[in-house]
């Protein structure tokens, strides 16, 4: 089981988000009742594999590579999060899970880059960094993201919540900067191969997409915050830095795809890594959406529903690659 598997509950999550806000009701409903058990199942795997197998995920802790994917259990927290919010109508529920998302993002992290840090033994830059670390951000931002949805609901709290939230987002990007760098140096300078080019890479996007719907979401909050007033000139152009970024990674992340899969021949094989790769797409939907509603921008609308269906048909593929994958698997073992 691989660290990265609650992927599929942050990719789940947002593209029922973004059926819902685009007038796909009935799909974001089914989604959202997948994603709850996808929860509960990743959470009793995820037990299991502590349990019966410590130095396996001691091994991942410790792995450059692998170390990171313990991130999706924070991002997807805090997504399925902002189901109940939006999709749902559950405070309550949101709520306790963005208290579990708090404390996993402050576990999860100190821990994991603290084991990266004083490890004796690490790799060279061009083996050891892919798209993956930056789910350090998309954490983050998801803390952010769910904090300020919630932070109506805490009364007196609200304002403290929002600091919170607001600082989360500041420090989310300023780590996004950190790694955007090492990874566009290792894109440029060192050979990449096409195995190498997995789709982790699309988090390249995913962690601005999201940061850019964090930033929408404080300003959409402005009104009721004397803090966020005050930096709402800082907040939109801020936001909108983040979506331009976002925006200008999809076509080389296309063109990338098109020379691993197209040129280079590298076969389509079901990868749960691929749920890291769907959940960039929905969240750039979502965050189309909200920044649009932020910045009183109302022609990125139009474009909202087909990227959302785009989200949908991709969610549906790596699904259909996953079921086919243990359909496969299960026909082995019984043959064997």
């Amino acid at each position: 089981m691989h660290p990265s598997y609650f992927a599929l509950v942050m990719a789940t999550g947002i593209v029922s988000i973004a059926c819902h806000l685009t007038g796909l009701g009935r799909i974001a409903g089914i989604l959202f009742a997948l994603n709850m058990a996808f929860y509960a199942v990743l959470w009793v795997l995820t037990a299991q594999r502590l349990i019966r197998h410590t130095a396996r995920v001691t091994a991942d802790v410790l792995d450059h590579g692998r170390s990171v994917g313990f991130f999706t259990t924070v991002a997807g927290t805090c997504v399925l999060g902002s189901q109940f919010v939006s999709v749902g109508g559950m405070w309550r529920a949101g709520a306790a899970l963005w208290f579990v998302g708090i404390g996993l993002w402050a576990l999860i992290t100190y821990a994991v880059l603290t084991a990266l840090t004083v490890k004796a033994a690490k790799p060279a830059l061009a083996q050891g960094i892919n798209g993956g670390w930056l789910l350090p951000v998309v954490a983050a931002q998801s803390v952010s993201v769910l904090g300020t949805q919630l932070a109506p609901g805490f009364g007196a709290g609200h304002d403290r919540v929002l600091f919170f939230c607001l600082a989360m987002w500041l420090g989310g990007g300023m780590l996004y900067i950190w790694i955007i760098s090492l990874i566009f140096y290792r894109y440029t300078f060192f050979p990449l191969l096409p195995s190498e080019l997995g789709p982790p890479y699309w988090i390249n996007m995913g962690a601005m997409a999201i940061s850019t719907l964090a930033g929408a979401l404080l300003v959409i909050a402005a009104p009721g915050s004397p803090l966020l007033t005050s930096l709402l000139p800082f907040l939109k152009g801020l936001s909108l830095l983040c979506w331009s970024t976002a925006t200008w990674w999809i076509p080389m992340l296309v063109i990338l795809g098109v020379w691993r899969h197209g040129y280079q021949r590298f076969p389509f094989t079901y990868d749960p890594l691929y749920w890291g790769a769907v959940f960039p797409l929905g969240m750039y939907t979502v965050c189309t959406i909200r920044l649009s509603q932020a910045l009183d921008i109302p022609f990125l609308m139009p474009f909202t529903r087909s990227l959302s269906v785009v989200a949908l048909c991709a969610w549906l593929a790596v699904a259909l690659g996953g079921v086919a994958s243990l359909t496969r698997r299960s026909e082995r073992n019984w043959s064997g």
